[in-house]
């Protein structure tokens, strides 16, 4: 049973959480309102969200959007990725210990790469300040007030704009790929372009700040000892995955589908029309498939392909970045910085929580 009542299959294995997440007989369509006891964060519950899209509609958007993350250009991005990693290192180095990786790096490093990608620096872009108010209203949850809804107002508006601005003065940041591509493609009907441009923006930057947060909380508060390691290329990209894979980005316990016909899923049949409940961090942790868990050999590969990201048709379109700039991110960090720990290793972790996502709120650090 759902949280609002609805009667749902939950279904947690690594097998069959894969089968509904890529199986066509399943769909996201029509759920945007179901499993939630009063509101929803907007990522999840907007149904012209491309969360909430599926079948034919749900493709054409995406071809829009992988039309823009072409292997070329994401090839481009690579070297500046680097450059602002980098520079985020040094100057965490040039100020000295102790520091706050929170507020000294783990968010400065997403929203400077989320700001070129977007093109947020140019006239009429947005601040730190701004995508942080935006993305605390895009992704919370539960009830929200009348000023969570001034907010997505407004951050809707300035979306709208964005759009705007690069239809009439193109450049080659992402906003201008996918406005080029939509209205190359045409039939993208405007609201979809605003919530896509909306949600890259909002759960593009938490993402990679988040799971960069979470991942230093657990190296550097229980696998210390490997942390000098990170500073191999082979290594980093290894540990990067194994830690996406089994550190969870957010609370949620499952995400939903609707089976479009009877479907057989475990030995049973799931019917049509009903509910399916999959819960992608049991899954993730599947003793069958990943019989050592989180803690062994961070170098060690994984048994089989990560769902963190989700899989089939909904898989995240930003996991090339959040892969991107944590390998960047652990690897100069480590390389820089072999001494780095907690400066307060026996004080109890303060969590950001009330949205959709959990990361540290403070992480103090401090070095040789």
């Amino acid at each position: 049973m759902l949280a609002d009542g609805v009667p749902a299959w939950l279904v947690t294995c690594y097998r069959d959480v894969r089968q509904v997440l890529t199986d066509p007989r399943f769909t996201r369509d029509d759920l945007h309102a179901v499993g939630v006891d009063g509101a929803n964060a907007e990522v999840i519950g907007n149904p012209e969200s491309i969360f909430n899209l599926d079948g034919t509609d749900h493709r054409r958007l995406r071809v829009t959007v992988q039309r823009a993350f072409t292997p070329r250009a994401v090839e481009t991005w690579r070297p500046w990725v680097a450059e602002t990693v980098q520079h985020a290192v040094d100057a965490l180095v040039a100020v000295g210990p102790p520091a706050d990786l929170v507020a000294g790096f783990t968010r400065p490093v997403p929203f400077a790469v989320t700001s070129r990608l977007m093109g947020l620096g140019s006239p009429g872009g947005a601040d730190e300040a701004d995508v942080h108010r935006w993305t605390e209203a895009f992704l919370a949850a539960g009830d929200r007030g009348d000023g969570t809804a001034a907010e997505l107002a407004e951050f809707t508006a300035f979306a709208a704009d964005l759009i705007a601005r690069r239809r009439r003065e193109r450049g080659e940041d992402l906003v201008s790929r996918l406005v080029r591509t939509a209205d190359e493609d045409g039939g993208i009907p405007e609201a979809w372009l605003v919530q896509l441009v909306c949600g890259l923006l909002a759960s593009g930057n938490d993402s990679a700040s988040g799971s960069l947060g979470n991942a230093l909380v657990y190296l550097l508060g229980e696998r210390r000892d490997s942390w000098p390691s990170l500073a191999d290329p082979g290594t980093v990209e290894r540990a990067t995955e194994r830690l996406l894979h089994f550190i969870p980005l957010g609370d949620d316990e499952t995400t939903t589908r609707r089976a479009v016909e009877p479907v057989e899923l475990g030995g049973r049949v799931i019917p049509a029309d009903a509910v399916v409940a999959v819960s992608i961090n049991s899954a993730n942790r599947d003793r069958a498939v990943f019989p050592d868990g989180l803690d062994d050999d961070l170098d060690a590969p994984l048994a089989a392909p990560t769902l963190a990201f989700s899989a089939g048709p909904h898989h995240c379109l930003g996991a090339w970045r959040v892969r991107l700039e944590m390998r960047e991110a652990l690897q100069r960090l480590a390389t820089a910085l072999p001494g780095l720990r907690l400066a307060r290793p026996a004080e109890p972790v303060t969590w950001l929580l009330g949205r959709t996502t959990r990361s540290p709120e403070r992480l103090p650090v401090t070095w040789a």
